[in-house]
């Protein structure tokens, strides 16, 4: 007899699923009133009309569609990136016996310890040096590879591939390439999927990183950068700043609502393998 979740189990997730709901609402809510109405003390606590309104101001500030398209640009070819490395890395560690593997493996774990902004100032002199700034290779560039990208389908394909079938897949005389074509990629691609979704969206979020890079180029991060300084010398307009983010937020919406079967069947996966 299967025991049901008891009190504590969904008390606990009403407060994540509140929790992070919280932002996305307030953002909205803000976003939907005037900037004097976002001033008051207490904050409005209830959508209001404006976010139509406020959304055009967004557009005719920035532009908006341009920067949205160079970060879809960026998020989509770093989440490629890390995707494929990641896979190919992860089943030579998981999979292939070689000298110093472990300590390799160690070595890229640590690395996941030292904090990204420590890399934001050699990060930045390797652009100059590179001629690189002010450019969307300069953005997407850091994070083409990602140690946590490694570890995870490393993880994952410790499990998911039994040595038997590679044993198998060379005696039918397979090198060692189509192996990983043919039997690592499609075990994989439950958390290839995650993974993908994951770096995409840690890529769109992040705000430093293309603020240092980036001058005259626009990202979206740039573009709510302009929209939180068009106030200059005055209050801040947050009702058009949480308008431009909660506009930002759509394409992350949109990819999870279409993906989410997909993630939710790769956590799945992954929670009874083994």
């Amino acid at each position: 007899m299967t025991r049901r979740p008891g009190f504590v189990v969904y008390g606990l997730l009403a407060a994540f699923v509140i929790g992070s709901a919280v932002p996305l609402y307030w953002s909205f809510v803000i976003g939907s009133h005037t900037k004097e109405d976002a001033n008051q003390i207490p904050p409005p606590l209830v959508p209001g009309g404006n976010f139509l309104d406020n959304a055009r101001r967004v557009l005719d500030t920035t532009d908006f569609w341009s920067a949205m398209l160079n970060s879809l640009i960026v998020s989509s070819a770093c989440a490629a990136s890390v995707m494929f490395v990641s896979t190919l890395a992860g089943y030579a560690f998981a999979k292939l016996r070689f000298r110093g593997s472990n300590a390799l493996m160690g070595f890229v774990v640590m690395t996941m310890a030292v904090p990204t902004q420590l890399a934001i100032v050699p990060l930045f002199i390797l652009m100059r040096d590179y001629g690189l700034l002010d450019t969307l290779v300069a953005v997407a560039l850091p994070t083409l590879v990602t140690a946590f990208g490694v570890f995870f389908m490393r993880q994952y394909l410790v499990d998911a591939v039994p040595d038997e079938l590679i044993e198998a897949a060379r005696m039918d005389g397979c090198t060692m390439i189509r192996t990983f074509w043919t039997v690592a990629v499609p075990a994989a691609r439950p958390a290839m999927a995650i993974l993908f979704l994951f770096t995409f969206m840690t890529v769109w979020t992040d705000y430093m990183w293309p603020l240092v890079a980036l001058q005259k180029t626009e990202t979206l991060q740039i573009a709510l950068d302009r929209l939180a300084l068009t106030g200059q010398g005055q209050t801040t307009d947050y009702a058009l700043v949480l308008a431009g983010a909660g506009m930002a937020t759509i394409p992350l919406l949109i990819l999870f609502a279409l993906s989410g079967r997909q993630l939710v069947a790769g956590i799945m996966q992954g929670a009874v393998k083994g």
